[in-house]
């Protein structure tokens, strides 16, 4: 029982990492690695926690070692910062950083242009 309530935790976490990060492949512990700064160090090692007991869980003497309540009180707090996360809000924040570089770009064209126009007389 302890086995499946781990791998169901362990699979919402995952879900959500697909959901709002974007991360759809691996285990739990790759996605966790993959998000790096894009999840705070104490939300990473909470994931840790979670990722190390459905290891431990799934060999029938390492699974006393296990403490459910340490992973409980560890999924809780990931899938709570999970879901606070605005997928739409990251995409739009990305979009907007990449249009505002192309907009500088466009104008240090511009005036570059001019100035060399003006430095050749044409203008």
């Amino acid at each position: 029982m302890q086995d499946d309530d781990i791998s169901a935790k362990s699979q919402e976490l995952c879900d959500l990492l697909a959901a709002r990060l974007s991360l759809k492949h691996g285990s739990l512990e790759d996605r966790l690695r993959r998000a790096g700064r894009r999840l705070p160090a104490r939300i990473r090692s909470q994931g840790q926690i979670v990722a190390e007991a459905e290891a431990l869980a799934t060999h029938p003497k390492l699974a006393r070692r296990v403490d459910q309540a340490a992973v409980a009180r560890a999924h809780a707090e990931v899938r709570a910062h999970l879901k606070g996360i605005d997928a739409a809000y990251l995409r739009r924040g990305a979009l907007l950083g990449v249009l505002g570089g192309l907009a500088f770009n466009i104008l240090l064209f511009t005036a570059l242009t001019l100035a060399f126009l003006r430095w050749q007389g044409m203008i």
